[in-house]
């Protein structure tokens, strides 16, 4: 069974395993080539956002070299679909748009419980997932399968305290999840916006006026910069916004995503600085142990 396991998570096993048997996930049968019209997605996967630029380059990689990775699936009655999507929604959307006819899947037989956290899990792994998206995979790990902190982290291979982190996003007003679900704010903004009054009045503001994270958390009134003292300046509001161009932007963006942190980058001609904003002292010793190389 090792090599069914593989992607599905390190502790993903042990999870199972605790509801009984040595077998925990049922025995999955392929590869097979099924056609495109015969699968369905399902309407409670994790993932809910697909841009129109990510399918069509990924479509256009399918039609030069195929798709390499065959999606995961599980049989269906009473429905048009003969099956449901597991895992892969994503490459079964860009293969539509590639015009295949059929594709390469792998079936599952699993109870709907086990299939939708195998498909939270999977998607959480395969990165696909945008901030909001993941902090509701987390959330509902928890509210509807009854799994601790803990038991997550291990699921997924990421520390308790990013766990911990993203799960609160999901307590933020649909307007600003929305607005970071369209990367119109980062996750750190989205930790900073936890704490204000009015989360999605200032969402506005802070998108109007292009604030960075830190200026984001002043004008909240947490009193925080990088260095963790006040501002001589806070009660003014933050200064002129920090200029960043896309791609650093898109790596901060990465990066708070992977950490469960604030991050800011400032980049000059002679070098520049990768700050970490925490704000307990377990998420300090998450990053002492990831820079060191101990396991998380």
């Amino acid at each position: 069974m090792a090599a069914a396991r593989k992607g599905l998570g390190r502790g993903l096993e042990s999870i199972f395993a605790d509801e009984g048997g040595d077998e925990p996930l049922a025995p999955r049968e392929g590869p097979a080539t099924i056609s495109l019209a015969d699968i369905a997605p399902d309407p409670d996967q994790p993932r809910k956002s697909f841009t129109d630029k990510e399918l069509d380059e990924l479509a256009a990689s399918i039609k030069a070299r195929g798709l390499l990775q065959p999606i995961l699936i599980r049989p269906v009655e009473g429905g048009k679909a003969k099956y449901l999507i597991i895992a892969g929604e994503r490459r079964w959307r860009a293969s539509a748009r590639a015009k295949l006819h059929e594709i390469p899947v792998i079936i599952r037989n699993t109870d709907p419980g086990q299939t939708a956290e195998i498909a939270l899990i999977e998607n959480i792994q395969r990165t696909d997932l945008n901030a909001i998206e993941e902090a509701d995979a987390y959330t509902r790990m928890k509210e509807v399968f009854g799994r601790k902190p803990q038991e997550i982290a291990d699921a997924v291979g990421k520390s308790r305290s990013h766990v911990a982190n993203m799960m609160r996003l999901s307590a933020l007003p649909a307007d600003v999840r929305a607005h970071v679900v369209e990367g119109k704010l980062s996750m750190g903004h989205a930790r900073a916006l936890l704490s204000a009054a009015d989360p999605a009045k200032l969402a506005e503001d802070v998108i109007r006026r292009g604030l960075s994270v830190r200026e984001t958390e002043l004008l909240v009134g947490t009193g925080k910069n990088f260095s963790g003292g006040k501002n001589k300046g806070d009660d003014k509001g933050p200064k002129a916004p920090r200029k960043t161009d896309a791609d650093t932007k898109s790596l901060e963006n990465d990066l708070e995503a992977a950490l469960g942190l604030t991050v800011e980058i400032d980049h000059g001609k002679k070098g520049g600085t990768v700050t970490l904003a925490y704000d307990t002292l377990e998420q300090l010793d998450d990053i002492c142990r990831r820079l060191m190389g101990t396991a998380v």
